[in-house]
């Protein structure tokens, strides 16, 4: 992997990890088109440039999060269920995540979603911040399940949460967001710890430098991309996020079925 690619790929983290618009998807794309090699350090690097971006949350949020116990144990009630349903269903995920055609799919599907959720949660578009309590924060946390298929983009799967919720939109992103740091960083951190387990990786002075400008640039991305986030969506709504995954959906669909060598990494 060169410099150039990796300050691409930490972009493309940086940018989509907290927008309702697959990660993952965006990773399949950049990679593709920049042809990464599909190796051990790309692996690596891919994963663990999420703490990068994580750190940008507590950052942005510094205030919020130094609130009190409360905030935590809702936090936690709506970080079980992925834990629950991670453990139970690790087999049928692992599947799920070497398939990029699902990928595609459930870009697509959600794309729709997206375009008509403006009408239907057009009544809470302006309800003042609610305090939410332990039940919210545990729908929201089973909504976040569904973002174990990969595609359907964590971020997004929470904000529907916290709509069903009744949050207005701006409440229902930064939830998305704050539940994000225990639920990323468990994911990123089990995944660090099987590249150990499996024999560890040995990077080279290189690599490690490449990795350290990847959080950096993910970090600073994911910044820019939050603010950006919210104050579209407070604003605009949801429907530009619809459009733009139908169209990276069927890009990658196309791809797949014309025989392309698109890969999940």
């Amino acid at each position: 992997m060169t410099l150039i690619q990796a300050i691409i790929l930490a972009i493309v983290e940086g940018l989509t990890e907290f927008l309702p618009v697959s990660s993952t998807g965006h990773m399949i794309i950049a990679s593709w088109l920049m042809k990464v090699p599909n190796g051990d350090f790309t692996k690596f690097f891919t994963v663990g440039i999420q703490f990068g971006t994580i750190l940008s949350v507590v950052v942005l949020y510094f205030k919020r999060f130094f609130q009190t116990l409360d905030f935590y144990f809702k936090l936690f009630v709506g970080f079980i269920p992925a834990v629950v349903f991670g453990v139970l269903f690790s087999h049928q995920i692992d599947a799920l995540l070497e398939s990029v055609l699902t990928v595609g799919i459930m870009l697509l599907v959600g794309g729709v979603i997206f375009i008509l959720l403006d009408n239907w949660f057009k009544a809470s578009e302006n309800n003042p911040d609610k305090e939410i309590k332990y039940n919210n924060a545990f729908v929201i946390g089973l909504f976040q399940c569904i973002a174990m298929i990969p595609g359907v983009s964590r971020s997004a799967s929470t904000i529907i949460g916290g709509l069903t919720q009744k949050l207005n939109r701006k409440q229902a992103a930064e939830f998305s967001f704050f539940l994000a740091v225990p639920t990323m960083f468990a994911a990123t951190a089990k995944k660090m710890y099987d590249f150990y387990k499996d024999g560890g990786i040995n990077l080279s002075g290189e690599e490690w430098k490449l990795f350290g400008i990847g959080n950096l640039v993910g970090f600073i991305v994911a910044i820019i991309a939050i603010r950006a986030f919210i104050g579209y969506l407070t604003k605009h709504g949801f429907k530009v996020f619809g459009w733009y995954r139908i169209v990276v959906g069927a890009v990658i669909i196309i791809f797949y079925f014309l025989g392309y060598n698109l890969q999940l990494i």
